[in-house]
């Protein structure tokens, strides 16, 4: 999914269902989970990938899943992007 706006609204990332997967945004804690979610684009698009900065870890929530994410919006003055249009691997 490409993000064109900031700041990085949970409620408005919209991809294959109707309702975000838990309130807040998933966060990849190394580059293993940061291709995991990558190759799961599920848009078949190309994806963008920031870099979030001074989230406490404390913060951190681990979904149902198994994956972590921060409850509610990440403010646009924490968001680097670091890589542009990269397409899942086949």
């Amino acid at each position: 999914m490409k993000i064109t706006r900031l700041p990085t609204d949970h409620n408005a990332v919209h991809v294959s269902s109707r309702q975000p997967e838990q309130d807040g945004c998933f966060i990849a804690r190394g580059p293993w989970q940061r291709d995991y979610f990558v190759d799961m684009n599920n848009t078949g698009g190309p994806v963008d990938v920031w870099r979030v900065s001074n989230i406490d870890p404390e913060e951190f929530v681990t979904s149902p899943e198994g994956y972590s994410y921060v409850p509610g919006a990440i403010a646009a003055s924490q968001l680097v992007l670091t890589d542009t249009d990269i397409h899942p691997r086949a």
